[in-house]
């Protein structure tokens, strides 16, 4: 079977990655509730599996993925927002310093998504999905839970979730047929 078809996600650096992502709200908690010795241990335990999935990805063939150079960098960005919130929280760090690291990455996350969206097709379906979230937490701070507009809402969401899977599911099936024919 080519190499291409299946690819692990259980590598040692994507656990890593994961673990760090793990250790993310660990360490906001320890430096919210002020306990730093601990935050410190729990800091430099995810700077080693950063420095070891990085590692071990560049040393064995086996243990590169594709899934892995997406988790390590969400990885350091899930870590590196918590902790500038975290210690902007226990006064540490100045709310204007934490504010420009995170709306950089905001931008950087905005300009993936755009080159994403003028590459490939419209996520159409994500698009309204986050919109129903965004007008669900609104409706109790606006007072329009029961709005016949955030119903409609509802309806547009599921219909747009079925043609979703439909197309998927559509798409797949033809590259399938593909890949098998070949």
């Amino acid at each position: 079977m080519p190499s291409w078809y299946y690819e692990n996600p259980w590598t040692i650096p994507n656990i890593l990655s994961m673990a760090r992502m793990g250790l993310a709200p660990v360490l906001g908690y320890l430096i919210v509730e002020e306990n730093f010795n601990v935050a410190l241990g729990v800091f430099v335990l995810a700077g080693v599996t950063d420095l070891l999935d990085g590692f071990i990805a560049r040393n064995w063939a086996n243990q590169k993925s594709a899934l892995g150079s997406a988790l390590d960098p969400l990885a350091d960005k899930i870590l590196i927002s918590v902790l500038y919130v975290s210690l902007t929280c226990a006064n540490l760090i100045p709310v204007s310093l934490t504010s420009m690291i995170i709306l950089r990455d905001v931008a950087l996350i905005a300009a993936v998504f755009y080159v994403r969206y003028k590459t490939l097709s419209p996520p159409m379906n994500t698009a309204v999905q986050l919109i129903l979230v965004a007008a669900s937490l609104a409706a109790p701070v606006f007072n329009y839970v029961d709005s016949v507009y955030l119903q409609t809402l509802w309806c547009i969401t599921a219909f747009t979730t079925v043609s979703s899977a439909y197309s998927y599911y559509h798409y797949g099936r033809k590259t399938v047929q593909v890949i098998n024919n070949k």
